[in-house]
């Protein structure tokens, strides 16, 4: 069935650049800047930042690094976000006995020039049901040295970052990304080239990104601490290498370089005129026709072959939003036939999330289980809530028979909770009286609120 191409789309939208985006005229105001680290950007900096510094390169940065309160600062950050330890056991309780000392040690190989990073730790984290993510450990030290240097640097580039990018960025959120997705839509922006980067942050080539870092960052001591990163040992089991491109994930830098090195296809893409989204790797191009989007997959796909990249060819493709089985999905979305959906692997995470709290061997009571439930259904609901409606009354009855599966089970009767005689006995206000949230309630009121 074909859907009208400029059939209302009933969300709401952000402005094409939204306030939080500080560029041209704007940047030069320090008061936009209220997220830098101010032991490192002072008011001059942020000064020098707006007006620009002679030749557009960045000297004598360095200090800024090694500087005893950036370093306190970035172990603050580096302990907030907890994580494993590296390579060399040293976990974050372990570091804060004696924190002193260590920044002491860093800040003296830093100044020396002698600070060389350790081995990352490989591990494989699930990515879904078949497939497996790598994810980079550095050394507490290393994460340390790894913030300074993005609490130096992310400034810099931040300032040339187009509005069109959001991943991994401050005051940038996925929330706007998507809303800016529905005001294309609803302004006929309809057929959409779907574009996915092959294993995107293993294939950067180092010699290309390092090119772009040196645009702006003219301080050699700075330029080969980076790449002594870009160059650091993996270990993995009883293997270790030196990787020759790429960026680890996990790794503090690494969203900041990836957004460095795609910068320039969001630049070719605006001269050409075309509505992009970026989200890190995760890109979208909104356009008018199928004949525009063919051409600027064309575009795309010219720029990944001049920089080192590949599109991978079964997960990028062109679709037109208001047909029946095209669209694209984005940010845990599909967007298709006018509306937003949630895309089937979002689904399957969240329910997977609900059955590993709802087990029916589970020794607790409902009361207990439904405050461990809670958490997760608001969580996910305030993400997904401009989904369509009928979303929240599936799965809102789905987590109900979960339940009551439970409940069955306690007193000792099998079966999975579908039954009248279980609704009869545990009826909806039966797990409304004990605080379980209501998905689709929440959205009526949402949408009332509006």
């Amino acid at each position: 069935m074909s859907i009208p191409r400029q059939m209302e789309f009933t969300f709401e939208y952000a402005p094409l650049v939204p306030k939080t985006a500080k560029q041209g005229e704007e940047a030069c105001n320090p008061s936009g800047w209220e997220w830098v680290e101010a032991v490192v950007w002072t008011k001059c900096m942020l000064a020098a930042l707006g007006n620009g510094v002679k030749g557009g390169k960045w000297y004598s940065l360095i200090d800024k690094v090694y500087n005893p309160r950036t370093l306190k600062a970035a172990w603050k950050k580096v302990a907030s976000n907890k994580g494993a330890a590296g390579v060399d056991k040293i976990s974050i309780k372990r570091f804060r006995c004696n924190a002193q000392v260590y920044l002491e040690e860093l800040e003296k190989d830093l100044r020396k020039g002698t600070f060389r990073p350790s081995p990352v730790r490989r591990v494989h984290i699930p990515k879904d049901r078949k497939k497996l993510r790598p994810l980079g450990i550095p050394t507490v030290k290393d994460r340390i040295v790894q913030t300074a240097l993005k609490m130096v640097l992310e400034p810099i580039f931040e300032r040339e970052f187009l509005p069109t990018s959001y991943g991994f960025r401050p005051e940038r959120r996925c929330k706007e990304a998507l809303r800016e997705v529905t005001r294309l839509l609803k302004e006929g922006y309809t057929w959409v080239v779907d574009a996915d980067i092959k294993s995107y942050f293993d294939m950067i080539p180092h010699d290309l990104l390092m090119v772009r870092i040196r645009e702006k960052v003219g301080d050699g001591k700075i330029l080969t601490l980076i790449e002594y990163f870009l160059k650091q040992g993996i270990i993995e089991g009883m293997e270790c290498w030196n990787p020759i491109k790429g960026t680890p994930q996990g790794a503090v830098l690494s969203p900041l370089l990836a957004n460095v090195y795609l910068h320039q296809l969001d630049l070719t893409l605006q001269r050409y005129g075309r509505r992009v989204i970026r989200y890190a790797d995760d890109f979208v191009v909104l356009c008018k026709s199928k004949e525009e989007a063919e051409e600027t997959l064309a575009e795309i796909q010219k720029w990944m072959d001049q920089n080192g990249l590949q599109l991978s060819q079964e997960k990028t493709h062109i679709g037109n939003c208001c047909e029946v089985g095209q669209g694209c999905e984005f940010l845990g979305y599909r967007f298709e036939e006018g509306c937003r959906y949630v895309r089937k692997k979002s689904l399957k995470k969240f329910k997977d999330t609900i059955r590993a709290k709802t087990r029916r061997t589970r020794g607790d009571s409902i009361e207990n289980i439904i405050s461990d439930l809670n958490p997760s259904i608001r969580g996910w609901f305030e993400y997904f809530k401009h989904a369509h409606h009928h979303t929240f009354s599936s799965l809102d009855g789905f987590i109900r028979r979960r339940l009551r599966a439970v409940l069955r089970k306690q007193k000792k009767r099998p079966g999975s909770g579908k039954t009248g005689r279980d609704h009869r006995l545990w009826p909806n206000a039966f797990f409304a009286e004990r605080g379980l949230i209501t998905m689709h309630e929440a959205y009526v009121l949402a949408r009332q609120s509006r």
